[in-house]
């Protein structure tokens, strides 16, 4: 259980789980998606799959990266929401709209303002 938590410590990984928790990607999109060289975001993917965190799928040449399964999922979209609170102001989690939302209501959200990119 240690693991899980050392591989959430670590901002690169947080950013590709979070770019993870709407659907998969390749490394390319990923290494894209964070602003990361492919080969580091690659090294960052092989130690989340080792904590099974990730999953793979093979098309072709190309190899799909997804999170494993919907407690991944909601264990980065808590951690990301949790950390929000640490900061000043209203967490973005919480606007919708411009003005305040119900806990627990989807709304636009990313990190930095934070929303899973499927509730963009």
């Amino acid at each position: 259980m240690v693991e899980v938590f050392r591989m959430l410590a670590d901002a690169t990984r947080v950013q590709v789980l979070w770019s993870l928790t709407d659907r998969e990607m390749s490394v390319n999109e990923l290494a894209e998606h964070v602003g990361k060289p492919a080969p580091s975001v690659s090294q960052h993917l092989a130690k989340l799959r080792m904590a099974r965190l990730v999953r793979t799928r093979r098309d072709g040449t190309t190899i799909f990266y997804s999170l494993e399964n919907d407690h991944v999922r909601q264990l980065v979209m808590d951690a990301v929401f949790n950390a929000e609170h640490a900061g000043p102001g209203v967490p973005g989690h919480h606007l919708r709209d411009g003005g305040l939302k119900a806990v627990g209501e989807s709304g636009p959200r990313r990190i930095g303002d934070t929303a899973p990119p499927s509730e963009k």
